[in-house]
């Protein structure tokens, strides 16, 4: 087969999606080995020209980058006006996989996507209203593909509850956990015992719950925040014992994994919870949100606290720094189930699937 993977939003400062893509690709090409040809497409900004090659040169497999010659801001206009297909830019395809930020043409070939959750169409005041305009039309075109990619359980039921997916085409692929996040390596010293978060700073991550649980703990524990700047209203960062860290390179996130007393994700809704597993990987106990999107990467392994309750935050981080001992092998066993290399092949498979239907 010759595979397309749109790869554009490698073209902006990591994220989530970002990084699912990234392993996906990478446990894809894996997976396809020399039997198939896949090539990574991107329409690119001036910073896109140089960040994407170096993103996709970085994984350890063989594959073709093609860079779009048209501006990024080009891409909602080449998805909603349809032309032109993408096969005048690329040539022949037997599957076309789109990503967040866009939805292009087509001549033949299976049409796939992934849809890492729904929060534009549940909660419109956690987005901003580009993000709603360009994922409600990335919706409903996901209604025409022939494979949509979940990363949970949960999205999947979603998916088919709220867009009307046939769930025969909806499947289930959770992310990996990069080579970076072990238990062995250096561990960052913050100058104590620390809790650590890890998220793009925005409405949604609730923030705000972990800084009320961290004042409620007097001082027994620092409070590591690390994450690119997002949007919207945030809590002040700007008190005794909070340590804001910016946006850590998977290595230096692997560093600051291991030297935590404890890991937590409070957030109050997620397509997955990948910080939870790359956590648990790293041999550190996590506490995260009881809000259902995190069962799958919870696995009955990280302690849970209601989103809106600061004094179970407090108490679920001491526990959690308590039973270290405990949780910390239970999650190691866990994380081992997630790797990219199976998002590749659960890819592989269903495309081979389409192609021969």
């Amino acid at each position: 087969m010759r595979i397309a993977f749109d790869v554009s939003p490698l073209s902006h400062e990591p994220s989530g999606i970002g990084n699912y893509l990234r392993g996906s690709l990478a446990g894809l090409a894996e997976a396809a080995a020399q039997h198939h040809e896949i090539v990574a497409f991107a329409p690119t900004s001036p910073e896109g020209r140089w960040r994407i090659p170096q993103l996709v040169g970085d994984l350890p497999v063989t594959l073709s980058l093609r860079l779009l010659p048209f501006a990024h801001y080009w891409r909602q206009a080449w998805s909603r006006l349809g032309h032109p297909a993408l096969e005048r830019f690329l040539g022949p395809v037997d599957v076309l996989h789109y990503s967040d930020w866009m939805f292009p043409p087509q001549r033949g070939g299976v049409r796939s996507t992934t849809i890492h959750d729904l929060v534009p169409l549940h909660h419109r005041d956690w987005v901003t209203p580009r993000t709603y305009s360009m994922h409600s039309a990335k919706y409903r075109d996901a209604r025409r593909c022939d494979t949509v990619f979940v990363n949970s359980a949960f999205t999947g039921r979603d998916v088919v509850e709220t867009l009307g997916l046939d769930p025969a085409r909806v499947l289930v692929a959770p992310p990996g956990v990069g080579p970076a996040f072990g238990p062995d390596g250096d561990r960052a010293d913050l100058g104590g015992d620390y809790v650590l978060t890890v998220a793009t700073l925005e409405p949604r991550k609730n923030l705000a719950v972990l800084v009320d649980a961290h004042r409620l703990l007097d001082g027994r524990l620092l409070l590591a925040v690390a994450g690119a700047r997002g949007w919207g209203e945030q809590p002040s960062l700007d008190a005794p014992g909070i340590v804001r860290l910016g946006r850590p390179s998977d290595g230096e996130l692997a560093t600051l994994y291991r030297g935590a007393a404890v890991v937590a994700y409070p957030s109050r809704f997620e397509g997955f919870g990948i910080p939870i597993v790359e956590a648990m990987a790293s041999g550190v106990p996590v506490v995260a949100s009881s809000h259902p999107s995190l069962d799958e990467a919870s696995g009955g392994v990280a302690l849970r606290a209601d989103p809106g309750d600061p004094r179970a935050w407090a108490e679920a981080l001491v526990q959690a720094h308590e039973r270290r001992d405990e949780l910390v092998p239970r999650g190691l066993e866990h994380a081992r189930r997630f790797t990219w290399r199976g998002v590749g092949e659960t890819m592989l498979a269903a495309w081979e699937e389409a192609v021969a239907a």
